[in-house]
């Protein structure tokens, strides 16, 4: 009798072994993304995936872009993520010197065919915002350009990101560096930060919700979520500077592990771009693929791209630009 329930209990316990050895390779199969993107763009891959029959086959963790991007570039394909969405730029820098992202197959045509490694999957637009309640009050008029926000009048009246923690700041900085050339750009972004005193953030998004609460009038940051604010009933409004509107390009790329690559990594990626172009391009008012079309009143009039090709070697030339002010 003690045999028989030894060997019972024994052949329990390895049912629950093997249940358990099962459920740790399940969640091994899962797709680990790694994201730099807003919070508007995680849901839609979210609903996305979950809708077109992947739920619970992935996790998704977002990150600042320095912050993954100093992990792409660290870590190569060691990375624990199997696809990434991530400023473009460093995307090429992680594949210069990693030789880490796998060649992507995609029904869709990129506008641009930049390299074979990444799909696009926005484009970041940068623009002056304000609280037209708290612009009132200051009695400070609306800036017409960039330059402007150098001006004293608006001392301890804007808000913008950190260079050394935010891309979004660099739209910021090509606008000016392109239109006035390093030395001028230097002079006029030093009163700018001088103008922004300790509403000076770390994050890309920072500056448009201390705008949005009223706590300063004035900000630059990312035109499409100004642009969704003012269509919510904030009393938030934006304009195009006269240097005009320059753009980052953040895309996907798959991570090559070789032999251990997840192979949904790629299924997941297409079904991103193929199912979730309607509802990003809402939300990014660019086309980036051939048949795309946008609303004529989301998008900037006068978008640019910086002449010189955005790396993280020129991000971190502009960032120096910087050092020793604020």
């Amino acid at each position: 009798m003690k045999m028989r329930k030894s060997l019972l209990l024994g052949l329990v316990t390895c049912s629950v072994l093997f249940a358990a050895c099962g459920k740790g390779d399940a969640s091994q199969d899962k797709v680990i993304i790694y994201t730099n993107a807003d919070d508007e763009p995680v849901q839609v891959m979210q609903k996305v995936l979950d809708d077109n029959g992947f739920k619970d086959q992935y996790t998704l963790q977002t990150f600042g872009t320095s912050d993954l991007g100093s992990k792409l570039l660290a870590e190569g394909t060691n990375i624990e993520a199997d696809l990434v969405t991530m400023s473009t730029f460093y995307l090429k820098s992680a594949q210069e010197s990693k030789q880490m992202f796998q060649p992507l197959e995609t029904n869709l045509k990129p506008l641009v065919a930049d390299v074979d490694f990444a799909a696009p999957f926005s484009v970041q637009e940068g623009a002056i915002f304000y609280n037209t309640d708290a612009l009132s009050e200051a009695n400070v008029p609306v800036p017409a350009s960039l330059k402007d926000l150098a001006d004293p009048k608006y001392d301890n009246l804007i808000s913008i990101s950190d260079i050394k923690q935010s891309s979004t700041a660099w739209l910021l900085f090509q606008a000016l560096i392109d239109a006035y050339g390093k030395e001028e750009a230097r002079d006029i972004l030093t009163k700018i930060y001088e103008n922004a005193g300790d509403h000076f953030e770390s994050s890309g998004s920072a500056p448009l919700k201390k705008v949005r609460l009223g706590e300063v009038p004035i900000g630059f940051g990312l035109r499409h979520q100004a642009v969704l604010d003012k269509e919510n009933g904030e009393p938030i409004d934006y304009v195009e500077g006269t240097e005009g509107t320059y753009t980052l390009t953040e895309s996907f790329a798959v991570v090559d592990k070789g032999d251990k690559t997840n192979p949904k990594a790629q299924e997941m990626l297409n079904v991103i771009l193929e199912k979730g172009r309607a509802d990003l391009i809402e939300i990014y008012p660019s086309p980036i693929y051939e048949g795309e079309t946008v609303n004529s009143a989301h998008a900037a009039t006068n978008q640019k791209v910086f002449p010189e090709e955005l790396t993280a070697e020129l991000l971190k030339e502009h960032q120096e630009l910087m050092d020793g002010v604020n």
